[in-house]
């Protein structure tokens, strides 16, 4: 089969590969059918990670069709359409019975132990733990953000604890930030903002999310944030850039007794980050990788009743012999990219 390949620092290339199989008895295996670009990717595409090897496929987020089924799997039929969550869990062990599927004992993730996304068929293990049939009200360009995007959103407002009434606060205006604007609106915030620097990418919080829309190089971002939650601070601070200086920023701003969750990806040591007023302040600071099986089946619902729009985060859509070049459209925001998508076989 065709899939997007790492070839070395920086270099990608659509090769050969070969087909996926059924492994153990809970696998299905996916054709898929849309396969989108992430942020977290790009942090293995200069090659000083240990996740990826020569040759391995990218991608982890993703939407497509049962094609093969394990003799155990139970919630499956071939031909199902389905959105699958990134990290894989096995439902089984004890961080799983806590619905903290990312931590669980016996995971992984796509994209990030070889087996990627951008590929014309996947392997999904755990499959009656970790695939979710998409609502036939909703179309593959909605429900492929289900994937990642928008529950790692929710999950920043729902474990960033946003209450109704709340003034939220969300550093970046990807598809992340988007959709947890979006969540911390149907939880019940009374203000949203949202802090970039792109033009297009707030033109679409503008429209699309209906959020206020703050940019840095503009305006003083902590001096505004206080000045429109009442002198206070943002109750909730929601990073989603994956900048150390942005959760400092969160930080800074937030009011005293609130909370910061940091959605953004980071590996490492961070020096110089403002521990004093996290006490002083008493803030409330938590971060996790997303946990898709505790929120994948709600977005589905709610994008079925159409409280939860996607498709315009894709702003680049192509055939996946385009990858490489939807991949550099993506990390340099040139024309306007947010998201490019991939289609196999077209």
């Amino acid at each position: 089969m065709r899939a997007l390949q790492w070839r070395g620092p920086n270099r990608l290339a659509v090769g050969e590969v070969p087909d996926p199989a059924i492994k153990t008895r809970a696998d299905v295996v996916v054709r898929v059918r849309l396969s989108a670009t992430c942020g977290s990717d790009l942090q293995l595409l200069g090659g000083d990670s240990p996740y990826v090897g020569k040759g391995d496929v990218l991608g982890h987020e993703f939407v497509g069709e049962v094609v093969e089924l394990g003799a155990d799997v139970q919630r499956h039929h071939v031909g199902d359409r389905v959105v699958v969550a990134p990290v894989i869990a096995c439902g089984r062990c004890w961080f799983c019975s806590q619905y903290e599927y990312s931590l669980c004992d016996n995971g992984g993730c796509f994209g990030w132990s070889h087996a990627g996304s951008h590929a014309e068929y996947v392997r999904v293990p755990f499959a009656d733990v970790g695939a979710f049939t998409v609502p036939d009200e909703v179309a593959d360009e909605r429900a492929l953000f289900a994937s990642d995007a928008a529950s790692t959103g929710w999950m920043g407002a729902d474990m960033g604890g946003v209450n109704p009434g709340d003034v939220v606060a969300v550093w970046g205006a990807g598809a992340v930030g988007q959709l947890a604007a979006r969540a911390a609106q149907l939880l019940g915030a009374d203000r949203v903002l949202v802090i970039d620097r792109y033009d297009n990418r707030l033109r679409q919080v503008e429209k699309h999310i209906g959020a206020e829309t703050i940019n840095y190089e503009r305006t003083d971002v902590v001096a505004t944030l206080l000045d429109r939650s009442g002198g206070r601070g943002p109750d909730v601070c929601l990073e989603a850039v994956g900048r150390p200086g942005t959760v400092g920023e969160a930080v800074t701003a937030c009011r005293k007794g609130g909370s910061v969750f940091v959605l953004g990806l980071f590996a490492g040591l961070v020096d110089r980050f403002p521990l004093g007023a996290i006490s002083v302040k008493g803030l409330t600071v938590r971060s996790a990788r997303m946990h898709g099986q505790r929120y994948i089946p709600m977005l589905l619902q709610r994008m079925a009743k159409g409280e939860l729009t996607t498709e315009h985060l894709a702003t680049h859509v192509m055939p996946l012999e385009e990858a490489p070049e939807g991949y550099r459209l993506f990390r340099t925001r040139e024309d306007g990219c947010v998201r490019a998508v991939f289609r196999p076989g077209s």
